[in-house]
């Protein structure tokens, strides 16, 4: 069977992203082919993990850190590809006065490096946050102006990712500001993934690739069904701007949060992995049910985000009635495929192999939720032939299409 159109052209990418082997899972660095001895491209795919903020917002401590490192172990998130835990805003109090930034040393008692050693120990990666202006959201003390000394203080205490929020920023310069945090990490001499987080408002698609692993594209999410559909939507315009190493970042997981239903959960974590999103559980790890761990931990489903080709997938049909196609070329030639149905009934779905970038003929198809196979099903090009699901309301029925070439079975 031959690929048309979108597909080939991405799969044509997987020649110069794809490169010296697969890329693994949760954005862990890799060689970068030409690049001097030891270089490496981090968050060469999607990089996934937990952050504080969703969930426990200004409550963060010690305690709770070491807590979700247990339990991201216990659970199994971390065989899954989950690594990084991100403590969000409010563990910093001050600046002593020597310029260093100070933890608050009640609720962090053991310092900031023993808390990384924690983590590490555990075989994960630690994460902390600041912001580009001189204040954070909650008003604690920010990076700006000090750029350097915060870069070789995390690199001291064995940070792996910071997310940089833009809070009493918005008279500065972005690209300038967020570079000037790119120089200062890799003077550090520690590899750092920088988190921009500006929440689009200075088309961060346009440049963030020169000094981010992953960019904010819209404003915060929150843990409802409307929140969701219009990040989809407004993720969905810049999908031409992410790839290995520099990804839209539509916001992290409300998965287990309270506020959605099972389904929506699904359709929720389902669609970041269509959009290779990074993949940030929010929801408390120590206390999640049986049924909010399998969707956090769906190993096809996780599969298709971490593809080492890398290509965000977007909306190839959408029929104004609530229900959308969505496709993700993969780097072995499948094609994932997301049908959303964003209306409260189900309905049933259809799409043709034409409008996921095949050519008619046979391909497998599997359920990446059911964990089933679908058999062999044959396109041959007419409305009759057309794929057909029903699709539960504000759900999903995620796919994976495997095109049968010629020769083969």
């Amino acid at each position: 069977m031959k690929k048309t159109g979108w597909l080939q052209a991405s799969l044509a990418l997987c020649l110069a992203a794809c490169v010296g082997g697969d890329a693994g899972t949760g954005g862990a660095p890799e060689e970068t082919p030409g690049a001097p001895a030891g270089s490496v491209t981090l968050a060469a795919t999607p990089p996934m993990g937990f952050n504080t903020w969703n969930r426990f917002a200004c409550d963060v401590s010690e305690e709770l850190v070491r807590g979700i490192a247990d339990a991201m172990v216990a659970s199994g998130m971390r065989d899954a590809g989950y690594e990084y835990v991100v403590i969000d805003d409010c563990w910093q109090v001050e600046r002593g006065t020597d310029d260093l930034i100070v933890p608050d040393p009640e609720r962090f008692p053991s310092g900031m490096k023993a808390l990384a050693d924690y983590v590490h120990d555990r075989g994960l990666k630690f994460g902390v946050y600041t912001d580009a202006g001189p204040q954070t959201c909650q008003g604690r003390p920010g990076s700006y102006g000090f750029e350097e000394i915060d870069a070789v203080t995390y690199a001291e205490w064995g940070v792996d990712y910071v997310k940089v929020d833009w809070c009493h920023a918005d008279s500065l310069n972005a690209p300038e500001r967020y570079a000037r945090f790119r120089e200062a990490f890799d003077a550090s001499g520690r590899d750092m993934v920088l988190s921009i987080c500006e929440w689009g408002r200075n088309l961060p698609w346009e440049w963030a690739a020169e000094s981010g692993q992953l960019w904010r594209t819209t404003a915060d999410i929150s843990d409802d069904w409307e929140s969701v559909k219009w990040i989809l939507e407004a993720n969905n315009r810049h999908h031409a701007a992410a790839g290995p190493g520099h990804w839209n970042d539509p916001d992290m997981l409300e998965v287990g949060n309270g506020g959605m239903a099972l389904e929506e959960y699904r359709a929720h974590f389902s669609l970041w992995a269509m959009m290779a999103a990074p993949l940030m559980a929010g929801n408390d790890l120590r206390e999640m049910s049986d049924e909010i761990r399998a969707i956090l931990t769906n190993a096809e489903v996780i599969a298709v985000d971490q593809d080492p080709l890398g290509v965000q997938g977007k909306v190839v049909l959408d029929r104004g009635y609530g229900f959308q196609v969505w496709a993700k070329p993969l780097a072995d030639g499948a094609v994932a495929v997301a049908l959303l149905n964003q209306r409260e009934a189900e309905m049933e779905g259809s799409f043709s192999w034409h409008e996921i970038g095949l050519d008619p003929g046979p391909a497998t198809v599997r359920d990446l939720w059911r964990h089933e196979d679908s058999g062999v099903h044959v396109d041959d090009g007419t409305i009759a032939s057309r794929f057909r699901r029903p699709v539960p309301g504000h759900g999903i029925v995620m796919l994976r299409v495997t095109p049968i070439v010629e020769g083969e079975g």
